[in-house]
């Protein structure tokens, strides 16, 4: 199993609101000390790819959003990265890490496509993390919580399992899935629909409670093809369940994401 290869394999670009599950942003992290125990101070790596993304959460239609791929290190304590944010793990060991992250919401904005005119913006906004990873080899169980300060509001956690399925020292993949829950803050502003918004929509008025939001599946494939190079591809297929797959803004319960990455590794 090759070291870049977990280093790599989490370097995905876009934050929420995504299909991509929170495990796909740092994917493989967590068993790098098994096989790295003394990493160099600084880890760095940069690059530049793309995503495939719905326009929004439950739309039928998709947008490409090309972007930097950035993930820096400093040893197994702090991090600044596009897909986990800035960072520290505060709980740290062979098998399992815990801590705080900065991350950020993208928000919606109902001007950059006809079905979300008249459904109010959703500004972005920082969202502060709690997370913890487990590893029980070869699988690692993640669990995490967000809160967004502005925007769509309110809590979100994720839980999920994933694991290497293939690998060995130029191709490594990661494949998992994950549940997602959310309070109802968060979910009547990403699905709800207000008196105002009817009127302005002509959908009916709809005010979802929090609780199970959607479940998902996704992989992680990391192709090293020269040294320091590599080409990092992502996927994932979620699907919106109870009160928010059954909003009447939703257009497809079943959401998906793809992104390809071309990167250095500085190390």
């Amino acid at each position: 199993m090759c070291i870049v290869a977990f280093a790599a394999a989490g370097t995905a670009q876009a934050q929420t609101p995504s299909p991509l599950g929170e495990w796909q942003y740092s994917a493989g992290i967590a068993l790098k000390k098994r096989f790295d125990p003394d990493p160099p101070h600084w880890e760095k790596i940069i690059g530049f790819g793309g995503e495939f993304l719905p326009r929004f959460e439950g739309s039928d239609n998709y947008y490409f959003e090309p972007g930097p791929t950035i993930d820096i290190r400093y040893r197994d304590l702090a991090f600044f990265s596009t897909g986990e944010g800035l960072g520290v793990n505060l709980l740290r060991g062979r098998d399992y890490r815990a801590g705080l992250a900065l991350t950020y919401d993208l928000g919606r904005n109902e001007g950059t496509y006809y079905r979300l005119r008249g459904r109010t913006n959703l500004s972005p906004s920082a969202a502060p993390k709690l997370f913890a990873e487990y590893v029980i080899f070869p699988v690692i169980v993640r669990g995490d919580i967000r809160h967004n300060l502005g925007g769509v509001g309110g809590w979100i956690g994720d839980a999920s399992v994933y694991m290497p399925v293939a690998g060995n020292k130029k191709f490594f993949v990661f494949a998992g899935a994950s549940v997602t829950i959310a309070d109802t803050n968060y979910m009547n502003h990403a699905f709800g629909v207000t008196e105002q918004v009817s009127e302005n929509t002509h959908l009916p008025v709809y005010t979802p409670g929090g609780g199970l939001k959607s479940v998902g599946v996704g992989t992680n494939m990391t192709y090293i093809f020269a040294d320091h190079w590599f080409l990092d591809g992502v996927f994932a297929a979620t699907t919106l369940l109870g009160q928010a797959g059954n909003s009447p803004t939703v257009d497809e319960k079943w959401q998906y994401a793809a992104s390809l990455s071309l990167a250095y590794d500085f190390r």
